[in-house]
């Protein structure tokens, strides 16, 4: 959805939207783009950040060439970024930890699915982990590094339903099992699963009751709200805040048919 709301954002404001990004998650071929964009002398970038850390030094970069950068979804919160719109991810994990608490009765056990690197991911761990940590009959046996790979995460479920049987509850900081119906097969009807994400095929698993909570980003924001942060910069108006919360919904089977009322009205912009 960002590229279409991009373009369609670029077209309105009468800017061009150029769109390079790696065929997979690959932070060194992320920073060669962003380089090659340096290199082009572009106008403004906006960019999801895969690595804060190892992106930091070249976003910096950027902006000591004098192109205006914003992050959305992923910050580098280090750099020297304008702008980042996306979720509060500390707040999201918080709620992804107090849902999760619900469906347990405040006991049980909670393994975690992540991928190191993202600072938005990690964000997301650290407050679902102080959510959980209210909860004393509540204990975290495991945390899987998935790498941002799909075919690792469902190796990785397998293998954690496999050592942990009575498994309470499962975590996932990111979308990766529920991008395809395959993922969750191991998981027992007995284990709870939470997860970001409210692609399609994620609310057609909640409404298999293989997934219990799902939590959804603004994702038509990303675009369109990138390239008009950066026009809106460029002609000298910064935002008011250097951090644009763009919200997250909470998605269950009590309102998963009117969150995709309103999600299908959104593309087909009824």
């Amino acid at each position: 959805a960002g590229i279409y709301e991009a373009t369609a954002a670029g077209k309105e404001l009468g800017v061009e939207v150029i769109y390079r990004g790696p065929d997979k998650a690959d932070e060194l071929k992320q920073k060669e783009i962003l380089e090659s964009f340096i290199t082009q002398k572009v106008d403004g970038i906006a960019i999801s950040v895969l690595n804060a850390s190892f992106l930091t030094p070249a976003i910096d970069r950027a902006i000591e060439a004098g192109i205006p950068v914003v992050t959305w979804d992923s910050d580098a919160p280090e750099s020297k970024r304008i702008a980042f719109y996306g979720v509060d991810d500390f707040q999201s994990g918080l709620v992804m930890g107090e849902e999760t608490a619900k469906l347990l009765g405040g006991k049980g056990t909670v393994a975690f699915i992540t991928s190191l690197g993202a600072n938005n991911l990690q964000r997301r761990l650290e407050g679902a982990r102080q959510s959980l940590a209210k909860f004393p009959g509540i204990s975290i046996v495991e945390t899987y590094d998935i790498k941002e790979d799909s075919t690792r995460c469902q190796e990785l479920i397998a293998t954690g339903s496999n050592r942990y049987p009575t498994l309470g509850a499962w975590i996932s900081v990111g979308g990766w099992p529920v991008f395809s119906a395959n993922a969750l097969e191991p998981v027992p009807a007995t284990t709870k699963f939470v997860s970001f994400d409210t692609v399609e095929s994620a609310l057609a698993l909640l409404r298999a009751g293989k997934v219990q909570v799902l939590l959804g980003q603004k994702y038509f924001g990303w675009g369109g709200e990138s390239i008009r942060l950066l026009d809106g910069i460029i002609k000298g108006n910064r935002p008011a805040k250097a951090i644009i919360d763009s919200g997250v919904d909470v998605v269950t089977m009590a309102n998963v048919d009117a969150y995709e009322a309103a999600w299908k009205a959104m593309v087909s912009g009824g």
